[in-house]
């Protein structure tokens, strides 16, 4: 199946193939990690086939704050549910890496090495695959722990740095599975670059830790650089002095920030504070961070006076950097997704439609879509098994003898 990219809006293009076309994934995963991976793969047009458990990937059934995880991460992808304890399960399985370019798995350690799936038994069936395991930690004395994107965050100093001090916090969303998973993807799309040069397959890892450490790196740094141990963020030293959630008049809230001497001179003729302007105890950003305590409560009190509507429109015409404090549901009536072709489309498991974002990059004018809706468990099973040789009567007698599912 060859599929094209979705243009941008008002945008008329010829069809062409996605970028990834030709290129088929097999994957062992479930939760957030390895599904994100098999995401960006997908959506560049890379067919993605999701082996899954005969009930489907457990990850269907979350609540919670894992309610969106299966609708988020699982578009453009085909769903092969079978028994992969079976002999025949199995067989199946390695019948379909004959054809394969890449394997990504995210269980834990063994996992796939015990049901005969790990790196070395499917190098020895394609010796050119690339397979991707996307980990808590990479080689090392931790890779054997039980990780989650909570564990990393706790003690790789991300939780440190979100809350206050001696409250650490996990981050909002899941950003070291999210983020694993597409280093995970670049991982693999070097490794085949490498492929086309070499004709060798290899073993490629991912793993949240270190993703983790990646993500506070320039907390490190600032240590290495000035000698002091960041603080975390909520009583942090700003970079800037106007770097903050102000209210406003009517009770809303803005954050506003002022991250240049030229940012700051506008901004000073703007909301009438002339004075700071011509100040030279100010005139640099560095000056000006260490009198935020003389500056911060001039600001609050001129925004105060302020509705948000008004507060918004001014940092607009200034050309200020300015945000509303918005809701993860407020997004899907957000003027910009909206208009600039931002949404893809899907199917949930109750038949009702829901929006969810593309990936966040456009290449070439095109933007990248929903070509396949979310799977239910085993949905192509059938037409895989048929490519592979499978007749009709076959697949009854697997489905009846509980080896695959084949609704339909």
């Amino acid at each position: 199946m060859t599929r094209t990219a979705e243009p941008a809006p008002g945008c008329a293009r010829a069809a062409r193939a996605l970028p990834l076309a030709g290129i088929r994934v097999i994957e062992f995963v479930h939760m957030v990690m390895g599904p994100a991976c098999g995401l960006v793969l997908g959506d560049l047009g890379a067919e993605v086939i999701k082996v899954e458990p005969l009930a489907g990937d457990s990850t269907r059934r979350l609540t919670g704050t894992g309610a969106g995880f299966w609708a988020t991460y699982n578009r453009n992808k085909k769903s092969l549910a079978l028994d992969l304890k079976s002999p025949e399960g199995r067989l199946i399985v390695e019948k379909l890496l004959a054809g394969t370019d890449v394997v990504t798995e995210n269980f834990r350690p063994g996992t796939l090495d015990k049901l005969g799936l790990g790196y070395a038994d499917v190098k020895r069936l394609r010796p050119e695959i690339i397979y991707c395991s996307l980990k808590g930690f990479l080689p090392g004395p931790y890779e054997g722990r039980t990780a989650l994107d909570e564990v990393v965050q706790m003690m790789g100093g991300l939780a440190y740095m979100t809350g206050p001090e001696g409250r650490p916090l996990r981050a909002g969303a899941s950003v070291n599975d999210v983020m694993g998973g597409m280093f995970g993807a670049i991982a693999i799309l070097a490794a085949l670059h490498e492929r086309n040069r070499t004709g060798r397959g290899q073993l490629v890892q991912s793993a949240l830790y270190e993703n983790n450490v990646f993500l506070v790196a320039q907390h490190m740094l600032q240590y290495a650089v000035t000698g002091k141990p960041a603080a975390p963020m909520p009583s942090r030293l700003s970079a800037w002095a106007i770097y903050d959630i102000f209210d406003t008049a009517d009770g809303g809230q803005l954050f506003v920030g002022v991250v240049s001497d030229t940012q700051w001179r506008v901004f000073c003729e703007q909301f009438g504070m002339p004075e700071f302007a011509a100040d030279a105890t100010l005139a640099t950003n560095n000056l000006r961070v260490h009198a935020r305590e003389r500056l911060l409560p001039r600001v609050r009190a001129r925004f105060a006076q302020m509705r948000k509507a008004e507060l918004m429109h001014a940092c607009e015409r200034a050309g200020l950097p300015y945000a509303p404090i918005v809701q993860p549901q407020e997004l899907f009536d957000d003027p910009h997704l909206n208009a600039s072709g931002g949404f893809a489309e899907i199917t949930l498991a109750d038949g009702r439609s829901a929006r969810v974002p593309k990936l966040p990059l456009e290449m070439d004018g095109r933007r990248f879509g929903t070509e396949l809706d979310l799977p239910v468990p085993g949905s192509h099973t059938r037409a895989l098994l048929a490519e592979l040789g499978y007749c009709a009567a076959d697949v009854e007698r697997l489905a009846a003898a509980g080896v695959i599912a084949a609704p339909g």
